[in-house]
């Protein structure tokens, strides 16, 4: 195992640095995987199209669709570290993860339309998995299309039914949608992955207000939206196994969320040398001390428990666990440093965003309430917990 970087990663990373210096669309206000502004989609298309024409996304892709063959493994790692580091936007959407699908089972034709567009940003992808009734048991989803007319890639699917949970859907140009097209077939086969114009006829998006006061979520309703059948991607009733490729392909993210910790343990280190505690600042008390010294600690096996998992990536010995474990660690602690955050605050804790007095622009208690849903997305904890210890250590279900 080789945890340290190589010279050759480490002058990447001061290109990719320099280059967030000096393009980034500004920093982003509020932590998590959230929706942005209408007035900021220009910008963070713009920015997104940068990155991709500097060769800092799109990295894995064949070259004949701008990826770079002799790019070091780690380098879409580096550049997810230093968005994070740099607290800025990163890309928008969901098109690492339609590009996956894309190009692990399209067809020629579909990357020739679809690649060249995630890559110029001109569309904004989301994801249509979940539903009301299905979301840490994806495959138990409802949604269903039907087909009308020809076989192969004449005619249409017809879609009735309700996603829910879609991050940026009400800036998506389109949708990576799974709806199930063969009710007779157990509930993991009979599913098909489609791209969805998200402008089509029978598509209703609503923002969903959460308790943190934003919209990042969206409900969507499909009221008889027709699909052309040559916007499936892959094979008819084989879409539980190109979205779980899919899934699979999206690791960089990780990477990011071991910069986001040490950026939130910087600013908890420097509530605690400002927030008054009779009399003294916070810090010097020995109890707030020792609390803050076991969250950096686990912010260090944070980190450690990342690189690892590319180390194991790079030599093709990933473990089932390792993603997994690496998912729940990073959310619990997440959580637990904005949870501190908030009670260093005192009263002043109950004080939100727009208030005058809130402490850090009312960031702490944004990030507490929104630290949750790292829990749920992606698959909630407890369900986590049980795919590890069944297909990580074997044990009985």
């Amino acid at each position: 195992m080789r945890l340290e970087p190589t010279p050759e990663l480490e002058a990447f990373r001061r290109k990719v640095r320099a280059f967030v210096a000096e393009h980034a669309p500004g920093v982003k206000t509020h932590s998590g995987v959230r929706a942005p502004e209408p007035a900021l989609m220009s910008a963070i298309r713009e920015w997104t199209a940068k990155l991709y024409e500097a060769g800092f996304l799109g990295i894995d892709w064949p070259v004949e669709y701008g990826g770079r063959p002799d790019a070091h493994p780690l380098e879409p790692f580096v550049v997810a570290e230093e968005i994070a580091r740099a607290r800025t936007w990163p890309p928008v959407g969901a098109a690492s993860l339609a590009s996956g699908a894309l190009l692990d089972f399209g067809t020629d034709a579909q990357r020739a339309r679809f690649l060249p567009r995630i890559r110029a940003c001109e569309d904004v992808w989301c994801q249509l998995f979940s539903e009301p009734e299905a979301g840490s048991d994806l495959a138990s989803l409802r949604t269903r299309a039907r087909r009308e007319g020809g076989a192969d890639d004449d005619g249409v699917f017809v879609v009735d039914g309700q996603k829910v949970w879609t991050t940026n859907g009400q800036h998506a140009d389109m949708g990576y949608l799974l709806a199930r097209t063969d009710d007779a077939a157990p509930k993991h086969r009979g599913i098909t992955a489609f791209a969805l114009d998200m402008r089509s006829p029978g598509v209703d998006i609503r923002p969903l207000r959460e308790i943190t006061g934003t919209t990042d979520f969206n409900e969507v309703f499909l009221d008889g939206v027709r699909i052309p059948a040559a916007n499936v991607i892959g094979r008819v009733n084989d879409g539980w196994r190109v979205a779980m490729s899919s899934l699979g392909r999206e690791r960089s993210g990780v990477a990011a969320r071991g910069a986001e910790l040490f950026a939130v343990l910087d600013d908890l280190l420097r509530l605690a040398e400002e927030t008054p505690v009779g009399g003294r600042p916070a810090v010097e008390d020995s109890a707030t001390r020792q609390a803050i010294g076991e969250l950096a600690a686990r912010v260090q096996v944070n980190a450690a428990m990342i690189s690892l998992a590319q180390s194991r990536m790079l030599h093709g010995t990933e473990g089932v666990g390792d993603a997994l474990l690496g998912k729940i660690f990073f959310s619990e602690l997440n959580h637990d440093l904005a949870e501190f955050g908030l009670r260093l605050q005192g009263t002043d804790g109950l004080l939100v965003e727009g208030d005058a007095e809130v402490v850090a622009g009312g960031w702490w208690q944004d990030a507490h309430l929104y630290s949750r849903a790292y829990t749920i997305a992606g698959g909630a904890n407890e369900v986590l917990r049980t795919q590890v210890a069944e297909r990580g250590l074997g044990l009985p279900r």
